[in-house]
């Protein structure tokens, strides 16, 4: 009899070295890894979800911002952690779509070194030109482009961005040919931008509206399934034909890959019931973020990866490849 015990001891023993106990992992902080610095609309939004998460789980959930490198540095630290569900990491098209797509190497595989846990939101994008540009609607944007080929620029925070990917990808939709000014962040940019420097700008709504309510640019179509409140007289990119720059950008959740099933399950439930938290939707609309209408990790991986061919096929369409 007691050898029968201790067998059964020793079983389970070793079954729980094998997989993370989930009540183990309640009883410790969760890191929370936002791979760009404090202030941004990604920094934002996983002290917002965080904050709510540790409410549903019930558990502390502490962000800790690790920047550099275009968001690789902080994805290299999640994709090295345990996969125990005690460290997370905001994934967004940056780190999930463009940096896998433009870099010789990096310190992770955005598609083998996570397990994809939640689509938090998504952010609308805008194509803003400046005022001094003299048009202010796509139609005629266009025209000007097809009338003037390689006269005219658009500017970009920098190479391999997201905004130099976007304009890239209008480009060849348009089959219209701007010059690529590349930026040392968007705040140059945008100055040069309302001065008239450069010609246009893809960025975020929410970052673009003060300059769009200004009247120093006009927008010509927002990246949506549907016209915007905040700016209801402008057209999605689909409304005038263009479905390839008609799709937003995102921030989600990943863990080291790994992690078991049912940890990222509780995970996942966990952000469904923290974005549909009372004042969570006005606090992310504040910011021009939107709820993620995603349903399951797995679709939520499923995007992942078609983000990565999208922008591998763009990086081989305007040859960006950076060290």
């Amino acid at each position: 009899m007691q050898r029968r015990h201790l067998i059964a001891a020793a079983s389970a023993l070793a079954a729980s070295a094998v997989v993370p106990s989930v009540s183990w992992a309640q009883a410790k902080p969760i890191r929370l890894i936002v791979p760009f610095p404090p202030g941004g609309a990604t920094d934002i939004t996983a002290r917002a979800v965080g904050e709510q998460l540790s409410k549903e789980l019930g558990q502390p959930v502490i962000v800790e911002n690790k920047a550099g490198a275009g968001g690789s540095i902080g994805m290299a630290e999640v994709a090295r952690a345990a996969p125990d569900g005690l460290t997370l990491g905001v994934a967004t098209l940056s780190t999930h779509g463009v940096n896998p797509a433009v870099y010789k190497t990096l310190p992770y595989d955005a598609d083998k070194s996570f397990t994809p846990v939640a689509e938090l939101v998504k952010a609308p994008g805008v194509l803003i030109v400046s005022d001094k540009l003299g048009v202010k609607d796509y139609a005629s944007f266009i025209k000007l482009l097809n009338d003037n080929p390689g006269k005219y620029t658009y500017a970009s925070p920098g190479n391999g961005t997201i905004g130099h990917m976007w304009g890239e990808i209008f480009k060849a939709s348009t089959k219209t040919f701007m010059l690529h000014i590349p930026y040392r962040g968007a705040a140059p940019a945008i100055t040069d931008l309302i001065a008239g420097q450069v010609n246009a700008y893809f960025d975020q709504v929410a970052s673009a509206l003060p300059h769009i309510k200004s009247g120093r640019v006009h927008a010509l179509a927002v990246s949506w399934p549907e016209k915007l409140d905040a700016l209801p007289n402008v057209p999605t990119f689909s409304d005038v034909g263009n479905d390839s720059n008609n799709l937003p950008s995102w921030f989600g959740l990943v863990a080291p890959a790994g992690t078991p099933d049912d940890v990222v399950k509780r995970l996942h439930a966990g952000v469904v019931a923290a974005l549909k938290a009372p004042g969570m939707k006005e606090k992310l609309a504040a910011q021009g973020l939107y709820p993620s209408t995603l349903t399951s990790p797995q679709q939520f991986g499923v995007q992942i990866r078609k983000e990565i061919d999208r922008m591998q096929r763009t990086s081989r369409f305007a040859k960006i490849q950076l060290d």
